[in-house]
């Protein structure tokens, strides 16, 4: 196993398709939710660091949202890229928001979309966003009109292509009807396997990738941590009920496993579990969140790590002979998945 945090020899970062739309992006992209905060500890020198040097390796595919951090996410991407902005493709959401109160709400309204993305724009510092996603699903907004507004932008330049998040069967095929839809964005990994029921089979029948977020599920799978005492007091993982006492110390004989087949192979756990995500098909483009130069080349690891036919079936069967506690995330955000 290589020392943690150091670069993996001569990698040459392999792309996969995007859907249908003719772009390539690299196998591996950098999901930017955690760079400013929410998970961990903040370290904004830390964090453009890690940005910049993925940029430099060839990890051209960064996706951040305007509900991250409230916007700083957004500012904090921008303002790192700077004159670099053509050396990536840019993807950022909207579609949740909070009252002053704090509570969820979800809106794909067309004038909401509209006001959304000219905001994105001026924040991130860039005349276009390359992939545009409704963050979540509102039921209360015909899909036909959300992706409607959606293709409006497009058509005038504002956004280059559409993608979903978090959503229905249904709704994916409805979307598609009204325009082409890019990317649908899912939580998927070793332990969160949802995309499977369904979702993934419809996106290689349309034509569209799978963008896969926290691969790692939330660092856990990495052995980030393994108990909420590991994690800061505003850490927002822990308001997540697979991290609840109740849930974790059976949680992580899942993690367990994952780091004794790593260490037989010789490997990070990241690494393993980025493999495995990875192995699932080339229209599959996980974005792991990171924020240290160490964790980027651990994850890039993943990249040059081949599994076995079995080694690969293991990890499934190790999920699912222990199963999984808590659902991913707290009731409200929770009920906001699948529209």
């Amino acid at each position: 196993m290589r020392p943690l945090g150091t670069q993996t020899p001569s990698l040459k970062i392999p792309t996969r398709p995007l859907g249908r739309t003719g772009e390539r992006l690299a196998a591996l992209g950098f999901g930017c939710m955690g760079l400013v905060g929410w998970y961990g500890t903040r370290n904004d020198g830390e964090a453009r660091a890690t940005l910049l040097e993925a940029v430099d390796r060839g990890v051209n595919h960064l996706d951040t949202a305007s509900s991250y951090q409230l916007g700083e996410n957004e500012r904090f991407v921008g303002a790192a890229l700077g004159t670099r902005r053509d050396a990536v493709f840019l993807a950022s959401k909207y579609g949740i928001t909070r009252t002053p109160d704090g509570t969820l709400v979800i809106d794909n309204r067309p004038a909401s979309l509209r006001a959304a993305v000219a905001a994105s724009l001026a924040r991130l510092g860039t005349d276009r966003i390359d992939l545009y996603y409704l963050h979540r699903i509102d039921r209360t907004v015909p899909i036909e009109e959300s992706v409607g507004a959606l293709a409006d932008l497009a058509r005038e330049g504002q956004i280059r292509h559409i993608g979903l998040s978090e959503c229905s069967l249904e709704t994916l095929r409805r979307a598609a009807a009204v325009h082409p839809i890019a990317a649908l964005q899912c939580e998927y990994s070793l332990w969160s396997r949802d995309p499977e029921a369904g979702l993934l089979a419809a996106c290689r029948e349309l034509g569209v990738a799978l963008v896969a977020y926290s691969p790692l599920g939330r660092g856990f799978l990495a052995g980030n941590f393994t108990r909420l005492a590991d994690l800061p007091a505003d850490d927002a993982r822990r308001n997540m009920p697979r991290f609840h006492d109740a849930n974790v110390a059976h949680n992580a004989r899942i993690a367990q496993g994952v780091r004794e087949l790593a260490a037989r192979k010789g490997c990070a756990p990241a690494e393993l579990a980025l493999a495995w995500v990875l192995a699932q098909g080339e229209d599959i483009l996980p974005i792991p969140g990171m924020k240290t130069r160490a964790h980027l080349n651990e994850n890039l690891g993943a990249l040059a790590l081949a599994l076995t036919a079995e080694e690969r079936a293991g990890l499934r069967a190790l999920v699912d002979e222990i199963g999984v506690r808590g659902e991913r995330y707290p009731e409200a955000m929770q009920r906001a998945l699948g529209g």
